[in-house]
């Protein structure tokens, strides 16, 4: 009897790299697609899709290689468990971009195999995806390397220090809430459209930052927000009792970025939950300030130096000071994600504010399951 074979995912604007992944799992069996339905993708990416459900799934049903689809009947990143119980396929297919630990610990629980592929072209054709189909917004991601919460005078008034940050290409459409500056780049959509505009980079930052955080806002977005999304290359926030920076150090140069790039793995955990509250049961006084303004200074002189290794001691050290304070930022699920790795890399962190989001991890050679990332260059030296 044949094995079966399952894959889910959104499917918006059916194209080539689709029809080349539905290919390639049908390889393993006869193939079962869940399709997310409209609801799942605003939750997790906070958009609409192109096409409606039905509509994907008439196409996806369509297609030679598929023996049947569905439209998902959960919720969230797990939202077709209950569609998988029912079908029990042999082999659980996804790319690297799609891969998660709560995938593959559902499937471990279930018995079933687990199988991470890259993505693979047909012959001849370019690799597609959903987000460069998309009509083209160039605006970028950031993440935080070290130091953050520095940037919050709640935390800066205690000992100063700074956040380092990279601006990160839209290569990926990173999940909503996920520790990626998406709430500030959505305000960047809204004031620039498709790309940062040409200009001082420090003063479209200010406009960014004051754009998302009008008078009378009861929560003030830390500004490594708007400034690690404007500013391209590897920058130094240095925060004094402050929201801005008194101090910004930028590393425009390329051969630095590009050694940067080959050491930066992204693996997907999942969005914060809606009742997620990282200020809930805070410790935040000058000990654990300082411990983080120590671990962002040797942050920024291992990458200066090229020494993986110390950037990784590095990350680890950021990120336990910020758990000394923040101490939601973890969760039992996290943790259980991250353990599996700790062991094989140099170092690691949680993007932003933590509670899900993506393990941001250091090491000199390929993490299993991660994704690369590609820094936005200076386009006007």
């Amino acid at each position: 009897m044949e094995k079966k074979v399952f894959v889910s995912g959104c499917y918006d604007m059916l194209h080539s790299g689709h029809v080349a992944f539905f290919e390639e799992a049908a390889q393993y069996g006869e193939l079962y697609v869940g399709i997310g339905s409209d609801r799942t993708i605003q939750e997790l990416k906070a958009r609409k899709t192109i096409n409606t459900d039905a509509e994907r799934l008439y196409m996806v049903k369509a297609l030679k290689v598929v023996k049947d689809a569905w439209i998902n009947t959960g919720s969230g990143i797990l939202d077709f468990a209950e569609d998988v119980k029912r079908l029990k396929p042999d082999i659980f297919f996804v790319n690297s971009d799609g891969h998660s630990p709560a995938k593959e610990r559902f499937c471990k629980d279930l018995g079933i195999r687990y199988v991470v592929s890259e993505r693979i072209p047909h012959n001849g054709l370019p690799v597609r995806s959903t987000t460069a189909l998309r009509k083209e917004c160039r605006i970028p991601y950031r993440i935080d390397l070290a130091g953050g919460w520095l940037d919050q005078p709640f935390v800066n008034k205690y000992y100063p220090g700074s956040v380092l940050t990279v601006s990160i290409e839209p290569d990926y459409e990173f999940n909503d809430r996920s520790g990626m500056s998406t709430s500030s780049r959505k305000k960047a959509i809204e004031l620039w459209h498709t790309d940062i505009p040409e200009g001082d980079k420090e003063m479209l930052a200010r406009t960014l930052f004051c754009y998302e955080n009008p008078p009378g806002t009861e929560y003030v977005s830390g500004s490594q927000d708007s400034l690690g999304i404007v500013m391209p290359g590897l920058n130094r926030f240095f925060y004094n009792n402050n929201y801005w920076p008194e101090r910004i150090d930028k590393v425009r140069d390329p051969a630095l970025l590009s050694w940067i790039e080959q050491r930066i793995w992204l693996v997907p955990l999942y969005p914060r939950m809606d009742n997620y509250n990282v200020l809930a049961g805070t410790h935040i006084d000058r000990e654990g300030a300082m411990a983080l303004s120590a671990a962002s200074d040797k942050c920024w002189e291992a990458i200066l130096n090229r020494d993986a290794k110390e950037w990784g001691s590095a990350s680890v050290a950021s990120f336990e000071a910020q758990l000394s304070m923040f101490p939601n930022m973890i969760t039992d699920n996290v943790r259980e994600a991250l353990a599996p790795y700790t062991s094989q890399v140099l170092g690691w962190k949680l993007s932003g504010a933590g509670g899900g989001g993506y393990i941001v991890f250091v090491n000199e050679t390929p993490v299993r399951n991660a994704i690369r990332i590609r820094i936005r260059r200076d386009r006007v030296e």
